[in-house]
């Protein structure tokens, strides 16, 4: 790996796209730290600590949520809206039409992912003003402002979002890798120096045994996590295809047969499900915050604290066996969106190749939806297991502030360096190609010159 990043540093073009990746993740680093105004940090710091949603959300924004400043909704919203148009890609016609027309119909969906993106930001914004309005007591309410104050704050947050929507799409396009990944990648890594400080301090009030024992724990389940991702990341089912003979060029010209392999990855869907699942179960506990008023008990202030509770995993068992299902669930979906597999058949009817011992058309069909229904239940296992162990390995370990152990955030950070590594030897490749035929050029340039001076001296 260390051998391919020198070698990607000494191509100035692949060097160019690496700085700019550096420059966005900078630009995205000091607009954590522009704070907007109304809200009372102490008073949120404290609502975070108390609600384990508040304290997910606040991973997915780098701790923008807690700073309360212009990034403060993360990229979420754009990760929402990418959700659904895919979702109504799949559903309506139009969509799937347009999605086959290439790159003039990618451009449009990538469109009105983007106005989507703006409706929901919009949204979230309002919603959340609404819900930190009424948290904290009439005393020291979370957010204070009145009507131009809650306008400004719902544009800067909004803005925030689809500037970084901007940055991710630019990165894509001129830098390394997928860029929203990118963003959230770098969202999760900037908390990472508040959460060691903060386990730092939480071990100096532990006597150095126990002290030791959390931290050897954590250490043993950060490595174990790590090695799970990546093995079941690249995990792929290698179904053998059988091309067959084909005619080329004029009659009588047949090129031989070739063998090669369909490749079925064990995670299709990645980190989606996950995302989905958490969105969909904590809907009613994010409906029920704006019920809850401290300053109010009363029957629906406990009615939405119950709500709260029992969609919450890791504290009601009922919804971590309904968060686990509901990861299942997503991923068994998402791959058949991503793999059709019906169409994957007529495709390679259509060429002319086929599996060995297995006959085209509807047998090939029900083996390989056999073959991705086996592969896609161990990812779907894998990533509920993954999922629930953000909300229990506190308890394992001891240690609850150290949020990269466990769960999405070691799988989406584990997951974009995989990613990244890849994209970046694919340049290398490429590199070393274009590199390849322009060296067999010259050499058959000089090869011909010389050629040309021994006819003409003969």
């Amino acid at each position: 790996m260390l051998r391919n990043l020198v070698a990607a540093w000494s191509i100035p073009e692949v060097r160019a796209r690496i700085t700019y990746v550096f420059m966005m993740i900078a630009v995205f680093v000091i607009g954590l730290h522009i704070p907007v105004p109304g809200v009372n940090l102490a008073a949120l710091e404290t609502l975070i600590a108390q609600q384990g949603i508040l304290q997910l959300f606040d991973v997915f924004s780098g701790s923008a949520f807690r700073r309360f400043t212009i990034f403060a909704l993360g990229i979420t919203p754009y990760i929402n809206a990418s959700i659904i148009t895919q979702l109504l890609t799949v559903a309506v016609p139009q969509l799937e039409a347009m999605a086959k027309e290439g790159e003039s119909g990618r451009k449009q969906i990538a469109k009105y992912t983007r106005y989507l993106t703006a409706i929901l930001a919009v949204v979230q914004a309002i919603g959340l003003i609404t819900m930190l309005s009424n948290q904290g007591g009439a005393a020291t309410p979370v957010f204070a402002g009145g009507w131009l104050t809650r306008l400004q704050v719902v544009m800067s947050l909004t803005a925030g979002t689809c500037f970084l929507m901007w940055v991710g799409e630019m990165i894509t396009e001129k830098g390394i890798g997928q860029g929203v990944s990118m963003v959230i990648f770098t969202s999760i890594m900037a908390r990472m120096p508040y959460d060691i400080n903060l386990t730092i301090t939480g071990l100096q009030g532990k006597d150095a045994a126990g002290a030791i024992f959390s931290v050897f724990m954590l250490t043993v389940l950060f490595m174990a996590t790590i090695i799970g991702i990546i093995y079941v990341t690249g995990g792929v089912r290698r179904v053998p295809i059988q091309h067959a003979r084909r005619q080329v060029g004029g009659p009588g010209r047949m090129a031989a047969a070739q063998s090669s392999f369909l490749p079925l990855k064990v995670n299709t869907a990645g980190v989606i499900p996950i995302i989905f699942a958490i969105s969909l179960l904590m809907f009613p506990a994010t409906i029920a915050q704006y019920f809850i008023r401290p300053s109010e008990p009363g029957f629906m202030t406990n009615f939405a604290r119950g709500v709260v509770w029992w969609t919450t995993p890791g504290q009601s068992p009922l919804a971590s066996i309904v968060y686990a299902l509901l990861i299942m669930a997503f991923t068994y979906f998402y791959a058949a969106i991503q793999v059709n597999i019906p169409e994957l058949t007529e495709n390679l009817k259509k060429f002319g190749s086929f599996i060995p011992g297995i006959r085209p058309g509807r047998p090939t069909q029900e083996y390989l939806d056999r073959v991705m229904t086996r592969i896609t239940f161990a990812g779907a296992l894998f990533l509920a297991v993954i999922g629930l162990a953000q909300y229990y390995t506190n308890r394992i370990t001891g240690i609850s502030t150290f949020s990269l152990v466990g769960g999405t955030s070691l799988l989406i950070v584990v997951g974009v360096a995989l990613d990244t590594m890849q994209n970046l030897e694919s340049h290398l490749v490429m590199r070393n190609y274009e590199g390849f035929i322009k060296q067999s050029n010259r050499r058959a340039a000089r090869g011909g010159g010389s050629s040309g001076s021994s006819l003409s001296l003969s």
